[in-house]
């Protein structure tokens, strides 16, 4: 074992030597609850495989990116698990070329979306109504995300992961559109705690970026994985057609997924080469929030879209009460105790309330099982 720590030893030391100066080094990872060395692994390589192997990494494959009805007849319309994997691999070429910690880049990357709901951001919208409705504040699956890996996962004990891993998680936000984010580096514990109770307070926090240079990466990463699939998806789907896209924007970013994510790994390298921040430059940035715009108003608000969104927004009602239910009344034979409640310790079932404790079974399911769910609510098979 002395041997092998002395390979892992070397390897990291080499690795490190060769990062940006902007880089977060191993040496700084922090975590909650100190944990023993855990060679031959760094710590963010830890965290990494932590989340690769929890059971909300692995229902990514089950839920919808954005067309909620898509999975029914079409397996290759993107999932959140496409997506993800786009993400990492987008963030792991930007971070390599800039000389930055790929370790912990992968691991935000892999952990950013483990709370998104089922049915995409329309599912985190019905979430949401419910939560507020029962007065436990607004539902973002960014937070959901961090209280997974901090107090779901593993029987309610959590991963322990860094600190710059959950802040990266939570701090990923690519729908806001940024041209330039630099990193808050004097971030503690306390800034997240006070984001989450604004967030769910409806408040919105402004300049809330990442901690470190990795995990803006990850945020612009984001935004460049989901763009142009969602086009490809649309055209798919015969919701949209490449010629209705806005010329000047083809023209620029390009008419292709692969193109358009070309374009603007290119600008953001070039950019942000041994540069403290991560950026566009300002032409690329106004056409790519032009194109997110078109993108919102011809696909997100989709007429065929907001018809199976109504369904989503009406069924989720009826599980999150009746689930509340289930639990004030002990029945046992409910599945949010037989697949949820029963595999949490102690301290999560004497944490949460009857909402919460909804709220975060309905956050962890696929498509498929909140359909099955609805399906045996509402057409009882005996």
């Amino acid at each position: 074992m002395k041997k092998l720590a002395e390979i892992f030893e070397n390897a990291l030391n080499t690795t490190e030597k060769a990062l940006s100066k902007y880089a977060c080094r191993d040496s700084e990872a922090h975590r909650l609850n100190k944990e023993e060395e855990t060679a031959p692994r760094s710590n963010f390589a830890l965290d990494r495989d932590r989340i690769l192997y929890s059971g909300s990494y692995r229902r990514y494959q089950g839920k919808t990116q954005v067309f909620s009805f898509s999975n029914l007849f079409d397996e290759e319309m993107t999932n959140r698990s496409i997506h993800t994997t786009y993400v990492s691999q987008i963030s792991r070429t930007i971070g390599k070329l800039l000389g930055l910690n790929l370790e912990l880049i992968e691991a935000i990357a892999l952990g950013h979306d483990l709370g998104h709901t089922p049915f995409g951001h329309e599912g985190e919208k019905a979430l949401s109504i419910c939560c507020q409705k029962h007065g436990i504040g607004e539902f973002h699956h960014n937070i959901e995300s961090l209280h997974i890996v901090d107090s779901i996962a593993r029987r309610g004990k959590g991963l322990n992961l860094t600190f710059q891993v959950r802040d990266g998680i939570i701090s990923h936000d690519g729908e806001v559109h940024n041209t330039r984010v630099a990193p808050n580096r004097d971030k503690t514990e306390a800034d997240i705690i006070h984001y989450i109770k604004s967030r769910k307070d409806g408040k919105h926090v402004y300049n809330w970026f990442p901690a470190t240079l990795e995990g803006c990466v990850v945020r612009f990463s984001d935004t460049i994985a989901y763009i142009g699939q969602d086009i490809e998806d649309a055209v798919r789907l015969n919701i949209l057609k490449i010629e209705e896209l806005p010329e000047d924007c083809t023209n620029y970013l390009g008419n292709t997924n692969s193109d358009i994510v070309d374009t603007l790994i290119k600008n953001v390298v070039l950019n942000s080469f041994q540069k403290d921040y991560i950026s566009f430059d300002e032409e690329t940035s106004f056409y790519l929030k032009k194109l997110k715009d078109f993108n919102y108003e011809r696909i997100y608000q989709n007429d065929e879209v907001k018809i199976y969104n109504e369904i989503i927004y009406r069924t989720m009602g009826l599980l999150f009460e009746k689930y509340i239910d289930d639990i004030k009344k002990d029945r046992q034979e409910s599945k949010i105790f037989k697949q949820f409640l029963e595999n949490k310790d102690k301290r999560y079932m004497e944490s949460h309330s009857e909402a919460e404790k909804a709220r975060d079974f309905i956050a962890t399911m696929t498509d498929r099982y909140f359909n099955e769910e609805a399906k045996d609510y509402l057409i009882p098979w005996k």
